[in-house]
């Protein structure tokens, strides 16, 4: 098989890819490669929903330009394809007067990313958008909303099918060889030559990015983030997003309650290793994955530094009393009894060897490859605009 571009993985950024390589250069002959027998089944499959607003990003960062040009080609493609979604909002909550002074600094970066109508809330405000809540003061977020990020990729899936985008299922990439202006990706029972390489390859992006010669000198660390559910007579505590004050030394953005576009509301996440890069559960090991997890340097650099905060998620983890105490600071009303187990998720976070965990999106380039090693959240918001500069990069290339 013989193509101009192939794209490893069929998550919401590789699909992007695809659709708009297809769209901009139809002559283009396009294949996708996916380990999985369906689209999303990862990173994307397991989003929780929100369409990020871009509040929280550095300014002038990947993740700050990607998020808001995302947002605005997100909605307009949900709008087009008739895909439902809401725009409903989010507030994020401080819930005493460290967090508020923390508040300031996060209106400040909205502003600066080109938000407009944030607004600063009250006690008595914050009770008017959502009842429940426990706060002294917080921000308001009108561009927050929230979308089922499967349906995206399957319309983005059917796109790339007009155009005649080649999607092969079941093929898990082997070897990867340069071969004269291009590469031989082997996938066990046949080879697939190619002129090009995009790697959208989610939880193993640095494992196809070294096939290719990358000198990385960091590694795809795994965390699980565990999500509990509201029952369906206990959804109505929650309007749409309460989100808490993130602390700034650590990459995560602390538990928090979703409504999804169903209706139904989640709460969590916390943020534990897993045990394997596709361990959405507690029991799901694989010794060779952990192990080359905990012995990196990177990461031994990193459970160092964050060993209190990691010690806590893990209790959390297994302690469903301790995952609702964190909740009750934002809804007191919340119980134990409340609380059904939910999904997991995991999250693939770069680590560098100074046991830095990459903060901004990161995509490497070689002579005739791409690759998207690091695309952790917005990446889901930001996904279409992801893939127009995957485009560009490649047809400057080719």
């Amino acid at each position: 098989m013989k193509y101009d571009v192939t794209i490893i993985g069929a998550g919401i950024v590789g699909l992007s890819t695809a659709y708009n390589l297809s769209k901009e250069a139809p002559h283009l002959k396009i294949a996708v490669l996916e380990k999985e027998n369906s689209i999303a089944s990862h990173q994307t499959g397991h989003n929780s929903g929100v369409i990020h607003s871009g509040i929280y990003y550095k300014p002038g960062s990947a993740k700050a330009t990607n998020c808001r040009n995302g947002y605005n080609l997100l909605l307009e493609f949900c709008k087009e394809e008739k895909i439902h979604h809401e725009i409903c909002g989010k507030i994020i909550v401080a819930t005493n007067s460290d967090e508020e002074k923390k508040l300031q600094n996060i209106y400040d970066r909205g502003v600066q990313n080109g938000l407009k109508g944030l607004k600063f809330l009250d006690e008595n405000e914050l009770k008017e958008k959502e009842p429940n809540v426990s706060g002294t003061k917080g921000i308001f977020v009108p561009q927050a909303g929230i979308v089922d990020y499967k349906e995206v990729s399957k319309k983005l899936f059917e796109k790339g099918n007009e155009k005649g985008v080649n999607f092969f299922f079941e093929k898990k990439v082997a070897a990867i060889k340069k071969e004269n202006e291009g590469y031989e990706i082997s996938t066990g029972d046949e080879v697939v030559t190619t002129k090009f390489l995009v790697n959208c390859a989610g939880l193993y992006s640095d494992k196809i990015a070294k096939m290719d010669g990358v000198n990385l000198n960091a590694r795809i660390i795994p965390f699980r983030g565990e999500y509990y559910l509201l029952k369906d007579d206990k959804a109505k505590l929650v309007n749409n997003l309460i989100y808490p004050v993130p602390d700034p030394n650590f990459p995560f953005l602390g538990v928090h309650f979703t409504r999804r576009i169903n209706g139904k509301v989640d709460a969590g996440p916390n943020a534990v290793l897993a045990f394997r890069r596709e361990g959405y559960t507690k029991s799901d090991i694989d010794l060779i994955e952990f192990l080359e997890s905990i012995s990196y340097l990177g990461f031994i650099k990193v459970a160092l530094k964050y060993w209190k905060v990691g010690a806590y998620e893990m209790y959390r983890s297994f302690s469903k009393k301790a995952f609702v105490k964190s909740l009750q600071k934002l809804v007191p009303q919340v119980k134990e009894e409340d609380l059904i187990v939910g999904e997991a998720g995991v999250r693939a976070q770069l680590c560098d060897k100074r046991g830095n965990l990459v903060d901004d999106f990161l995509i490497e380039q070689t002579k005739n490859g791409v690759h998207v090693v690091n695309a952790p959240s917005p990446a889901a918001t930001s996904s279409l605009n992801i893939g127009k500069e995957i485009t560009k990069r490649v047809l400057q290339s080719l």
